[in-house]
């Protein structure tokens, strides 16, 4: 696997934003202003509970089949950029989908993991098929479904499943802590996780985590990371109800210190940061902001000069 220079783009965009003007052009800035050659592409699939057991994906609030073909073609052809597709469940009523569970055994009369498994297989499927359609690179078969990755016989089915649809390479992202909780990494290509990791942290963390990549001998690289540039973020980058006055400085200094270890690492093979807008605000907001956007703020250069650096060093070889 060629490194990943990554970054997501508009995540859980609903339908029509991926079609506007405005989102092609904030990809462009994306490509100029990160250097990053891979992209991450999120639709929204949804259930209205951790409980329920059916998940949709073809309504309002998911980004439509056509532009996300368009914008995966533009990325690639138009910006020379590598693209994937992350499918990922969320809860409508705010309940973060690490909590979607269900009784370990199937019981009349309750809900279902047989029914969801069957929901989940046919929201990844859909977009395996597209992912294939479209020449990605890769498919992450979705993202930190926590209490749902003890499954291991329902995930392996699924893995299965996606490859007699899609060729390219398989990945699945589970959350930050978590990677040597899940038994089943033999089956996919890439192995990938959430490093939203304390700035003060990520040597002990790296340290568990190649005890991982180790056993399994897969490729691994960050599927998400990122810091808010909130006062404060940098110590709990994973919580997003951080409150506090803006500090992109230490915004900034959380992707050094992120950047510089993991650099260190040979095994780790990439990131892809969380994330970039579609619809970018005025550069003149950036230093009042308080949330993981990274667009003309200075951990933007950060990674600016990590990926141009990496790039460089990959055409020497």
């Amino acid at each position: 696997m060629k490194y990943i220079c990554g970054m997501t783009f508009a995540p859980f965009a609903k339908r029509g934003n991926l079609a506007k003007k405005s989102a092609y052009e904030s990809l462009r800035k994306l490509r100029e202003h990160t250097g990053a050659d891979f992209v991450i592409f999120v639709p929204n699939g949804l259930q209205d509970t951790p409980y329920s057991e059916e998940i949709c994906y073809d309504s309002e609030a998911t980004m439509g089949d056509e532009e996300l073909r368009a914008m995966i073609l533009y990325a690639r052809e138009e910006l020379g950029m590598r693209t994937a597709i992350k499918p990922t469940v969320n809860c409508k009523n705010g309940t973060w989908r690490a909590y979607v569970n269900f009784f370990d055994e199937d019981v009349p009369c309750e809900a279902k993991w047989s029914n969801w498994f069957r929901s989940y297989t046919d929201f990844q499927l859909h977009y395996a098929r597209l992912a294939q359609e479209t020449g990605c690179e890769m498919l992450i078969a979705g993202c930190e479904m926590v209490m749902a990755e003890r499954r291991e016989e329902e995930w392996r089915r699924l893995m299965g499943d996606i490859r007699r649809e899609f060729h390219g390479l398989v990945s699945y992202n589970t959350d930050k802590y978590q990677e040597h909780n899940v038994s089943w990494w033999d089956c996919v290509d890439v192995i990938s996780s959430s490093g939203y990791y304390p700035v003060d942290d990520w040597e002990n963390q790296l340290d568990r985590i190649e005890a991982v990549v180790r056993k399994f001998k897969k490729p691994f690289f960050f599927a998400e990371a990122g810091c808010m540039s909130t006062e404060g973020s940098w110590k709990v980058p994973n919580d997003w109800n951080v409150t506090g006055a803006p500090a992109p400085e230490q915004q900034a200094e959380w992707f050094e210190t992120m950047i510089n270890t993991c650099a260190k690492r040979d095994w780790v093979e990439g990131m892809a940061f969380w994330s970039w807008t579609d619809k970018l605000y005025a550069p003149g907001m950036a230093a009042g902001l308080c949330d993981y956007e990274i667009y003309a703020k200075p951990a933007q250069d950060v990674v600016k000069r990590f990926y141009d650096a990496m790039q460089a060093d990959r055409r020497k070889i």
